[in-house]
């Protein structure tokens, strides 16, 4: 078992998978203080070991996890494959080291994977992004299903065409970033930031935009049928052309919002004003 007066400095044996790495107990606390296996070297857990090997067992494909462990020695990420880049992100989700806690300081491992590679036309599909500063990345064309956005700092990004399709983003910032032709059906935008956001034909289906910010936001051509946008800020909004057929904007305020050709049949727009 690990000893909880184990130095920084004692080896470590771990059997990943059916692969064997060694490292050492700083290796694994100090970069990443917040991860999964930081806490289990922390000495502050008892973890079962092999009777004679000494290893310790994880039970995951061992193939990526050299790309985890070079990232806690010395940072280093090196140029992979598409297939292999969506692994080691998921690799790195298994091992908190994109989690990121309210109020902490975002993994610079997640900074590493979304700005030093591409992540254009990726599967990120089911991804954890809460809480991250992702300021200016281009999600461009990307599969992000069911991703979560929570409390993002994402402005100035471009989401254009990609998949949105459940996503969360509630309390999101992201103003002035690009959605245009995004699919959102169904996605969680409550209390998210969206101002000066461009919409442009994006699928809003169903959505989740009750006390959204979409001041001066552009949805020109969107399709809103049957979203929440209870308490949401439309002003300055461009709703021109927009399907709002069955959307909720009971007591909204549309005074300054443009409606120019926009569906608004079996819309609930009791108490609105207009």
């Amino acid at each position: 078992m690990q000893s909880p007066e184990a130095s920084s400095s004692s080896p470590v044996l771990l059997n990943i998978g059916g692969k064997k790495y060694a490292t050492t107990v700083e290796t694994l606390t100090q970069r990443e203080p917040d991860s999964m296996l930081a806490a289990m070297f922390s000495g502050r857990h008892t973890l079962p070991q092999h009777p004679t090997m000494g290893t310790v067992f994880v039970d995951r494909d061992g193939k990526h996890f050299r790309h985890v462990l070079n990232w806690l020695r010395d940072g280093a990420i090196p140029v992979l494959s598409e297939s292999e880049y969506q692994q080691l992100l998921r690799e790195a989700e298994y091992y908190q080291l994109l989690v990121k806690e309210k109020g902490s300081i975002p993994s610079r491992l997640l900074y590493k994977l979304l700005f030093d590679l591409t992540v254009v036309h990726k599967d990120l599909s089911e991804v954890d992004f809460s809480y991250a500063c992702i300021k200016n990345t281009d999600f461009s064309c990307a599969n992000l299903y069911k991703a979560k956005f929570g409390q993002v700092e994402a402005s100035s990004s471009c989401f254009q065409n990609a998949i949105l399709r459940e996503c969360e983003f509630i309390g999101a910032k992201l103003q002035e970033s690009i959605l245009d032709g995004a699919n959102l059906r169904s996605a969680n935008l409550q209390d998210a930031c969206l101002t000066r956001c461009s919409f442009i034909e994006t699928d809003l289906n169903s959505a989740h935009l009750q006390t959204a910010n979409l001041t001066a936001a552009n949805l020109r051509g969107a399709n809103l049928e049957a979203a929440n946008l209870k308490g949401a800020k439309l002003s300055g909004t461009n709703l021109q052309g927009a399907n709002l057929q069955r959307a909720y904007l009971r007591e909204v305020d549309l005074r300054d919002t443009q409606l120019t050709g926009a569906k608004l049949g079996g819309a609930n727009l009791l108490g609105a004003i207009r």
